[in-house]
């Protein structure tokens, strides 16, 4: 690690990209569920439901769905919403406080408003260097960018 380097940024995985919509717009298709199970996974893996309750200590669960029908329900709080700006979620907790049985990671999601486009930052801290790893193998950069790029085409319709 080199000393200019967060002490957490070992554990981070990040995506930044400028997407051509206002911050109010990216961050609605962050915080409406409708438009939330439009682009979250990488086609041809879809949301089959996203509840979500958008305030810190709310719970969401977003079930994503194979090509082949399985279903992998994804739990986790909200721990700062600030509206147009920032999300920060994780699934530490599964709903009130409910400790889950293996925190994996920590999204912080920022909205920046640069000339009317939005600097859209996703980082992903994961609890543990092996984590983060494991993340990357399990195809992090590839399946957020392909999400990324369905939700840049959807709020380009908003």
């Amino acid at each position: 690690m080199n000393s200019g380097q967060e002490a957490g940024e070992s554990r981070d995985l990040l995506l930044v990209r400028l997407i051509d919509a206002p911050p109010q717009t990216v961050f609605r298709a962050w915080t409406e569920p409708e438009l939330l199970k439009q682009w979250f996974t990488p086609k041809p893996w879809s949301v089959a439901s996203a509840v979500l309750d958008v305030r810190p200590g709310g719970s969401n669960v977003v079930v994503m769905r194979s090509p082949e029908g399985q279903e992998f329900p994804n739990k986790g709080v909200y721990l700062e919403v600030v509206k147009n700006q920032r999300l920060v979620i994780t699934d530490a907790y599964t709903e009130a406080w409910e400790p889950a049985e293996k925190p994996f990671m920590t999204a912080i999601i920022t909205f920046d408003n640069d000339g009317g486009k939005t600097k859209y930052t996703a980082r992903v801290r994961h609890w543990s260097v092996a984590d983060r790893k494991t993340h990357e193998e399990m195809g992090f950069h590839e399946g957020w960018s392909k999400a990324t790029d369905q939700l840049e085409a959807l709020v380009a319709q908003l």
